[in-house]
């Protein structure tokens, strides 16, 4: 019988956590943001659109060993754009249950609107400094993973 794997953290298993961003410097502080919430989470992250949606793609055929929990995608990136990464994984229905948060410096209206437009679960601003970041990283956990009903995905 398939397993059913729920997002909500009823263990003491870590999230599985994917971040999709080709600055460097948001990388070290995203990480470092959930490393000081002291969360459970292990963050894998790859540079580019394209990568990421390899990755998923494997995930969803079943190839990868660790599947991705939730994602955070930037949307300005080299190759495919967040925006795209985002409605690749929507129109997968191995992959259109994962909870996608967009991440990004953009606060332009238009990317609002056609990330939403994209079933995006939701749409944050960068912050500018690490203590601000660390601030989201929490709410985030604290919405996403400890508040959050998520459908259980049945695999």
């Amino acid at each position: 019988p398939p397993m059913s794997h729920s997002y909500r953290r009823t263990s003491d298993e870590p999230i599985d956590l994917f971040l999709v961003e080709d600055n460097p410097g948001d990388v070290r502080l995203t990480r470092e943001a959930f490393k000081a919430a002291d969360s459970e989470t292990r963050l894998r992250s790859v540079t580019n659109g394209d990568d990421a949606v390899e990755l998923l793609t494997r995930e969803a055929t079943g190839e990868s060993l660790t599947p991705t929990d939730f994602v955070l995608l930037d949307l300005n990136l080299p190759g495919m754009d967040g925006c795209e990464v985002l409605e690749t994984i929507r129109a997968d229905p191995q992959l259109n249950h994962l909870p996608v948060i967009m991440l990004t410096s953009s606060e332009a209206d238009e990317d609002i609107k056609r990330c939403y437009a994209a079933n995006a679960n939701a749409y944050l601003t960068k912050p500018n400094t690490p203590d601000e970041f660390r601030s989201l990283v929490e709410t985030v956990e604290q919405f996403w993973f400890e508040r959050v009903k998520l459908p259980p995905v049945s695999r």
